[in-house]
């Protein structure tokens, strides 16, 4: 399995809290989350993520974090605290803002987590280095509307068949609870993520997703 299918197959279960949450806080407990992943990188890039972020316009520095979404500010500020302790203690000086609804930009990370040795990027760092802000992160998210997530991974997985991907699955239902489609196999993938004719549906097909869902199919 390469290490961008591996880093897929991790963001599918990333907001599975009962099968994620407990790993991620057992992973934290006996990580020591010193690691560095990008050392060639300025440091002086870190300190441009505030602890708390307060409704100020951007500035040219790509770390600066957007104004606050009104209405998820607890969500955008739990997301903004993991992604700087991603960037601080993970070692990825180059982790990406959370987008403007407070979900992490799912794009981004899956290509930082598939350069060799950084798969860690995609689940909380080395050793779950900053699983507890990742929890707190997922815990702050708004409720989100399960018949909506679920069309809109149906939406996506045809789109993916249609184009191409003929072996992908459609989302189910579990517990009044969406459950993303995709791989028959995840855990031995018979389907090559790292093909071109997937990688077209990918990008074909990403607009299906609602926000939030990118990365989980």
């Amino acid at each position: 399995m390469s290490p961008k299918t591996t880093s897929r197959a991790t963001a599918r279960l990333r907001l599975t809290a009962l099968a994620v949450l407990p790993v991620l806080a057992f992973s934290a407990a006996c990580g020591s989350g010193d690691d560095s992943a990008d050392g060639d990188r300025k440091n002086d890039e870190i300190a441009s993520v505030p602890e708390t972020t307060t409704a100020s316009p951007s500035t040219k520095n790509d770390s600066t974090p957007s104004t606050r979404p009104a209405g998820k500010s607890a969500f955008y500020d739990a997301q903004l605290l993991y992604v700087r302790c991603m960037r601080v203690k993970g070692g990825y000086k180059d982790y990406p803002d959370p987008k403007l609804s407070g979900h992490l930009d799912w794009g981004k990370i899956e290509e930082i987590a598939s350069r060799p040795g950084q798969m860690e990027a995609s689940k909380g760092g080395k050793n779950g280095v900053c699983a507890p802000e990742l929890q707190k992160a997922m815990m702050a998210e708004p409720k989100r509307d399960q018949q909506k997530d679920y069309e809109s991974m149906l939406a996506h997985a045809k789109c993916m068949r249609d184009n191409g991907v003929s072996q992908f699955t459609n989302p189910t239902m579990s517990g009044g609870n969406a459950q993303p489609g995709g791989d028959p196999n995840p855990a031995s993938p018979t389907i090559d993520h790292d093909s071109p004719a997937y990688e077209q549906a990918r990008e074909a097909c990403k607009t299906k997703l609602l926000d939030g869902l990118d990365g989980m199919q």
